[in-house]
């Protein structure tokens, strides 16, 4: 991420790239009243501005509403803060598309486990950070040195419009 002004279609395909790796996201409302909990994404290539997570249809997200969810990669070199609109879509061939070993670790009846729901999160922004992890970062992090705007990493922020949206 060179700058804020990169194409939001690379921006977006390199944390689809992080999260692959490792999809473990805290999500939680956005209204700051609840504890955010840990979740595991489900991710779609085909829909690249929407998360989705297998859950219990008693867990506190399924109401829906706005969330935010927070993202650290396996490297701890990326983060991400992702704001969206949650909501139960119980979508049976999406539910197939997704299914998969973990999932059913969680749901011992499989895809039709009545308590089973699949909550999708479509994101509205999002702010990325990368890190500087290069061999010059890390030495500055382990034993001191001055750090000057734009050497610590990048940031990004990523709106869903029209006109970026792949659909």
């Amino acid at each position: 991420m060179a700058d804020a002004n990169t194409d939001p279609k690379k921006l977006k395909q390199d944390l689809w790239e992080k999260m692959a790796d490792s999809p473990f996201v805290m999500v939680g409302p956005a209204d700051g009243h609840a504890h955010h909990e840990p979740l595991t994404a489900q991710l779609d290539e085909d829909q690249v501005d929407t998360l989705f997570f297998f859950i219990g249809k008693t867990n506190r997200l399924a109401a829906g509403g706005r969330v935010m969810a927070q993202y650290v990669s396996k490297g701890h070199d990326f983060f991400a803060c992702l704001d969206g609109t949650a909501r139960i879509d119980n979508d049976q061939a999406q539910i197939d598309k997704l299914w998969n070993k973990q999932a059913e670790a969680w749901f011992p009846e499989g895809r039709n486990d009545p308590n089973l729901a699949l909550l999708r999160v479509d994101i509205d922004s999002a702010e990325l950070w990368e890190t500087d992890m290069s061999l010059s970062g890390r030495v500055k992090m382990l034993f001191g040195g001055t750090i000057k705007a734009g050497e610590e990493g990048s940031h990004a922020k990523v709106e869903t419009t029209a006109e970026n949206s792949p659909v």
